[in-house]
C-alpha cells in the first residue's frame, strides 16, 4: 500500500525542522506492576497504559515542547499503531514527512514498572529494523535531513539485521548537518570500533554511566568520557540517574547533581534529559548549562507516568529553571 492510500495526517504546516530525530518508533504498552518479576516469579498487574514512544521520538516531542522545530525520520507499518504514532507525533508540531509506512507491524515495547519507579522492557522492533538507504534517499527524508542543523540518533534492536544500524551509519557519514547521538544499551554492546561512524563526528555523545562503561570497559565516567573525547565527540554528557550527570567539553569536566523530587515512572527520563541538553546546545549555552537544562527536564519528566507525559512545556521548564 502506499502512502497517498493512508488516512494518516501528515499536516503541511510544519517549517522546515532545526532538528531531525532518526530512531524507532514504538508503541509502549506500560504495565504498572507490584514488582518486576525474575525467572519463575509472580507479580501483579495494577493498571495498563498505552503511550507513544520510542526513544528518538520521545526527545523530538520534548524539543518540540520546548519551542524547538522537530521533525522525524523513522518507519512505522500500515497498522492501527502506525496510525497513532504519526498522528501523535503531527499533534506535539512533529514533521513527520520522513517517516515511512509500510506493510509489517509497528513496532512495540512491553514495559513494566514497579512501585519506586523503576522498569524492565520488552522489545517487538516490526519494521522498525528494515530501514534501509533507498527509504532515506527517496522521498523526503533526506531532504529534512539536509536542511536540519542537527540530526538525533538513537538505537534500533537490529536482531535479526543490521538493515537500519547500516542505514544510520550511511545518513551519519553523509550528512552535512551536526549529529547528537544517544548509544542506549542495544547499540554501546557494540563497542566504540562499531560505532566511530557516530562518535567521531559527534556534536555530543549522550549515553548514560552503564553504557559508558559497556562502550570503552572503563568503570571510571571520567576515563570513559576521555575515550570517547580522543575517538573525536566535541562534548559529552554522560546520565548517572538520581546522581545527576558529568559532562565535559574535552578541557574541563564537571559533575552536575540533579534535582531531588518524588519519583513516578523512570520510563523516557534519558530521553527527556537529551531534549533539555540539546534544546540548550541549540540555543548556544555553554556545556554547563546545558547539562543543568537536561537535569531539569528529566527531573520534571519522572514525576510522571509514561516517556512523554511528564515532558514539559516551555512556560513550565523556564519556571523549573528560575527556581534553581
Amino acid at each position: 500500500m502506499t502512502l497517498q492510500t493512508l488516512s494518516i495526517h501528515r499536516p503541511d504546516s510544519h517549517p522546515t525542522p532545526q532538528v531531525v530525530g532518526f530512531g524507532a518508533l514504538n508503541l509502549d504498552r506500560i504495565y504498572y506492576v507490584d514488582r518486576i518479576v525474575k525467572p519463575d516469579e509472580e507479580g501483579f498487574i495494577s493498571s495498563i497504559e498505552n503511550h507513544p514512544g520510542g526513544s528518538a521520538a520521545n526527545t523530538i516531542v520534548g524539543l518540540s515542547r520546548l519551542g524547538i522545530e522537530a521533525g522525524y525520520v523513522g518507519k512505522v507499518a500500515d497498522d492501527e499503531a502506525g496510525r497513532l504514532l504519526l498522528d501523535d507525533l503531527s499533534s506535539e508540531g512533529v514533521n513527520t514527512r520522513g517517516v515511512t509506512v509500510s506493510n509489517g507491524r509497528s513496532g512495540a515495547c512491553l514495559i513494566m514498572v514497579d512501585g519506586q519507579g523503576e522498569r524492565g522492557i520488552l522489545v517487538d522492533p516490526g519494521v522498525n529494523d528494515t530501514i534501509t538507504t533507498a527509504d532515506v534517499d527517496t522521498g523526503m527524508s533526506l531532504k529534512l535531513i539536509n536542511n536540519a542543523e542537527l540530526v538525533h540518533f538513537t538505537s534500533f534492536v537490529c536482531r535479526g539485521s543490521d538493515t537500519s544500524f547500516e542505514t544510520q551509519k550511511y545518513v551519519a557519514s553523509h550528512t552535512t548537518a551536526d549529529l547528537s547521538f544517544d548509544p542506549g544499551t542495544l547499540y554501546a554492546e557494540r563497542g566504540m570500533e562499531a560505532l566511530m561512524d557516530f562518535i567521531s563526528r559527534a556534536r555530543v555523545v549522550l549515553p548514560n554511566d552503564h553504557e559508558l562503561k559497556l562502550m570503552t570497559g572503563c568503570r571510571d565516567v571520567r576515563d570513559g568520557a576521555d575515550m570517547l573525547m580522543e575517538a573525536g565527540a566535541q562534548w559529552l554528557a554522560v546520565k548517572m540517574g538520581s546522581r545527576g550527570c558529568y559532562v565535559t567539553d574535552g578541557t574541563s569536566g564537571i559533575e552536575i547533581p540533579s534535582k531531588k523530587v518524588s519519583v513516578v515512572d523512570t520510563t523516557g527520563a534519558g530521553d527527556a534529559f537529551n531534549a533539555g541538553f540539546i534544546c540548550g546546545m541549540l540555543q548556544g549555552e555553554d556545556i554547563e548549562t546545558c547539562g543543568r537544562m537536561g537535569n531539569v527536564t528529566a527531573s520534571i519528566s519522572i514525576g510522571h507516568r509514561g516517556a512523554r507525559g511528564g515532558l514539559p512545556s516551555r512556560d513550565e521548564f523556564d519556571a523549573a529553571i528560575r527556581v534553581l
